[in-house]
């Protein structure tokens, strides 16, 4: 008989938050953002039964491996209104505003090369049905601000994207640079940050269980702020790791630079495990 031992980053099934505590948004923008459309659910608490098929091919199923009674998600408008993306804005209020003022994130092209036998430019909706949809998981969110959030979120293991890709033995590490498009944002117009935001992590950390291409979030498609369309969760890193608005993803030898360490390699290292990372620093959580 199978015994399962439950691990201690076993996060719960998402099925406590009413409907009408976060945000709803119209139907029509579910079905122009990552082939999601309108999940139908009304009021109450939402149980792994109702976050199912959703339209245009993207069931949403909360995977069963990653739930805690425990704990409960955070309110959906407090996830999609206190956010960190310096490019629309370095106040935790500014990105929701500022990157739904004519951004678009439909159509979305992410490029994967480097060190692969498998190099493509592919669209985003292409990406996700090629990983076979999306799945629900539930996880811990932890900023060097010393807040926190328990966030569900829709998407796909990495580890998926990884074999798709088909990494050549010399690729050790695996780099994601966001989108850059000052015309459109003015934030990158700026000095802020060195942009585009690029992030790394080794191959064996990416290929991790935890590791996440998320394109959704509560069973709806990730809002602009939270880093449409697709965008990087790594639940045991501190959140700057999480690259937002991924166009590219290269497999490559040595270990890179990532934005913040470039920017304050005292305070922001590669690995930012939020287990062993101390200190905190302003606006660096991607949330």
């Amino acid at each position: 008989m199978l015994i399962r031992t439950p691990q201690n980053w076993d996060l719960p099934e998402s099925a406590a938050t009413p409907e009408r505590d976060y945000l709803l948004r119209p139907r029509r923008d579910f079905l122009k953002t990552i082939g999601y459309g309108a999940a139908g659910m009304a009021g109450g608490a939402l149980t792994s039964h109702e976050l199912l098929a959703t339209t245009a091919g993207f069931p949403t199923r909360m995977n069963p491996d990653h739930r805690d009674p425990a704990l409960k998600p955070t309110p959906y408008e407090l996830v999609t209104s206190y956010n960190n993306f310096s490019d629309f804005g370095t106040g935790k209020d500014e990105p929701k505003p500022n990157a739904n003022k004519g951004w678009k994130t439909e159509p979305w092209t992410v490029e994967l090369g480097g060190l692969i036998r498998n190099p493509v430019k592919i669209d985003a909706n292409d990406l996700v049905n090629k990983m076979g949809g999306a799945e629900q998981r539930v996880y811990r969110f932890r900023c060097v601000e010393a807040w926190s959030m328990v966030s569900p979120w829709d998407g796909f293991p990495l580890a998926k994207l990884i074999a798709f890709a088909d990494p050549k033995p010399e690729a050790k590490f695996v780099t994601f640079t966001t989108f850059n498009d000052p015309k459109n944002v003015p934030g990158q117009r700026g000095t802020a940050l060195d942009w585009p935001y690029f992030e790394g992590l080794r191959l064996d950390e990416a290929n991790h269980d935890l590791s996440f291409i998320a394109t959704g979030i509560y069973g709806r498609p990730i809002p602009n702020q939270n880093g449409a369309p697709l965008r990087l969760v790594v639940p045991w890193k501190y959140g700057f790791k999480y690259g937002k608005s991924i166009v590219k993803i290269d497999f490559v030898a040595k270990q890179p630079r990532n934005t913040w360490q470039v920017l304050q390699a005292r305070e922001y290292g590669f690995y930012a495990g939020w287990k062993r990372a101390g200190g905190r620093a302003p606006n660096s959580c991607r949330t």
